[in-house]
């Protein structure tokens, strides 16, 4: 009689604490969705930005414990190991990387991203090959969907950042019926994929997915231009976040879900944005091979003309009393200031010039860069204060009572021709109304053309002197003149 009593009370026991670290679980993930809300609405200014990135790391960090405590985790030491050795990598990545290649560092994430969603997808696939049993439809439809997304981002994301890292060229790669190509693919994943559904498992046939599936990532980005990799990157984003949603419904876990839902819907919120930021679809984007990298002009450094116009020079001696002597100065930042790795040099100037009592500002255009935030990520290393940063809709209604806009290596963002050439490629396309001011100063090493292909007329306005060289030693040069005012 003992015996039964105490098997009874064990299995009471056992049961209640199985009940009491199920809820506990439950409660965990939500809390843990809380936050990632939270963080997430954080990282929407650059004021918040960071505070929202803890937050949100936090979040993950819950949740990852909230997993750990799940009864059906069975080997806490491999999996402990693998964290261990994950964060000392990721650790170590994000202390050497320079902030001018934080596009090819998140482009990398993406792709690890997508890789690790599609492994859980294969994994779990695969250990029901050998055996007589096999997914429902609905598990199986979740497993195809993480290995194309997962495999998209994976080889994508790879191409984007040899792009980016200039492995490989930057220009659009096409080729005849790339897109009856890619269309071809496509439809021979879903072929695969049905017969996978219908006619039983079969390793070779799901092998091909797979493999289907990588190659479509690398077709995907391959006739992207350089100067629409911002698009890619948030693009690639927002398939990782759905690739870790799919990898959820897969393993039946809702915090994962739940994650990969908020990833996926806020990177196609800042794909949309970024492609306003260019006045064009996200088709136009993705399949209309624009843009091959900025290039130079027969004009060289020091002349070259735009239908018979010609530039004016300044040097920095010159330009240092402009800047001096104004009351207002508008900084635009683009992406040769972050080639140059010129932001420290930019918060020296913008320091000298306050010191004379000249108000600074920055304006930020949203696709001024490699990546969604760019010249945000560069300013912010540099300790430049997020008040003094402003967006193109805040900025440009400034630029007229403006004394100097002071253009750094950019080209495209600040092109007129968007608003007065409507055989532009560019025609329509929000910039940084830099022209309006009183006076226009473009620190640039050539007349080259920016991702577009085509000519800048800021640089042959009437208002406008260009100062030809690298950012840094211009700058550089700058910061010393001014401080002999």
């Amino acid at each position: 009689m003992s015996g039964i009593t105490s098997t009874i009370a064990s299995t009471i026991a056992s049961t209640d604490l199985s009940n009491v670290i199920t809820n506990g679980i439950q409660v965990g993930y939500l809390i843990s969705a809380c936050l990632f809300f939270v963080g997430i609405k954080r990282l929407g200014s650059p004021a918040t930005a960071r505070q929202g990135n803890l937050i949100s790391s936090v979040a993950m960090l819950l949740a990852i414990v909230v997993t750990l405590l799940d009864l059906n985790v069975v080997n806490y030491v491999t999996i402990l190991g693998c964290i261990a050795i994950g964060s000392a990598i990721g650790a170590v990545m994000a202390q050497r990387v320079e902030m001018t290649e934080m596009p090819q560092l998140v482009g990398l994430f993406n792709g690890l991203g997508g890789a690790a969603s599609a492994l859980v997808a294969i994994g779990e696939l695969w250990r029901y090959f050998g055996t007589a049993n096999s997914p429902d439809t609905g598990g199986m439809i979740s497993i195809l969907l993480g290995v194309l997304i997962g495999g998209v981002t994976l080889s994508g994301s790879l191409i984007a950042f040899a792009k980016l890292q200039g492995m490989i060229s930057g220009a659009p790669v096409t080729f005849p019926f790339q897109q009856a190509f890619n269309a071809a693919l496509l439809m021979s994943f879903l072929i695969g994929g049905g017969l996978l559904l219908s006619g039983g498992l079969n390793q070779s046939m799901f092998l091909g997915t797979i493999a289907i599936s990588l190659l479509l990532g690398v077709m995907f980005v391959l006739p992207i231009g350089g100067g629409d990799m911002p698009v890619v990157i948030s693009l690639l984003n927002s398939l990782s976040g759905l690739a870790a949603s799919a990898a959820g419904f897969v393993v039946g876990n809702s915090m994962l879900i739940i994650a990969g839902a908020l990833v996926g819907a806020s990177g196609i919120i800042l794909t949309v944005i970024m492609c306003k930021g260019m006045n064009r679809s996200l088709t136009n984007v993705l399949f209309a091979a624009f843009g091959s990298g900025e290039t130079a002009t027969s004009g060289g450094a020091t002349g070259g003309s735009m239908s018979g116009q010609s530039v004016k020079t300044v040097d920095p001696e010159e330009g240092a009393m402009m800047l001096g002597y104004a009351r207002s100065v508008v900084i635009v930042p683009g992406y040769g200031m972050a080639v140059a790795q010129a932001q420290h040099a930019v918060r020296e100037l913008s320091d000298q010039l306050e010191r004379l009592g000249v108000e600074v500002r920055y304006a930020i255009h949203p696709v001024a860069g490699r990546m969604p935030g760019h010249m945000n990520v560069l300013l912010a290393e540099a300790n430049v204060p997020y008040d003094r940063l402003y967006d193109m809709e805040d900025i440009n209604p400034q630029f007229e009572t403006t004394d100097v806009a002071l253009v750094i290596g950019a080209n495209d963002v600040v092109n007129p021709a968007a608003r007065t050439a409507k055989d532009s490629p560019i025609y329509g396309m929000p910039i940084l109304e830099a022209d309006r001011a009183k006076h226009t100063i473009v620190i640039k090493r050539s007349l080259g053309t920016g991702f577009a292909g085509v000519e800048n007329e800021l640089f042959y306005g009437d208002k406008t002197m260009m100062m030809f060289g690298g950012a840094k030693d211009m700058l550089t040069k700058l910061v010393a003149e001014v401080k002999e005012l």
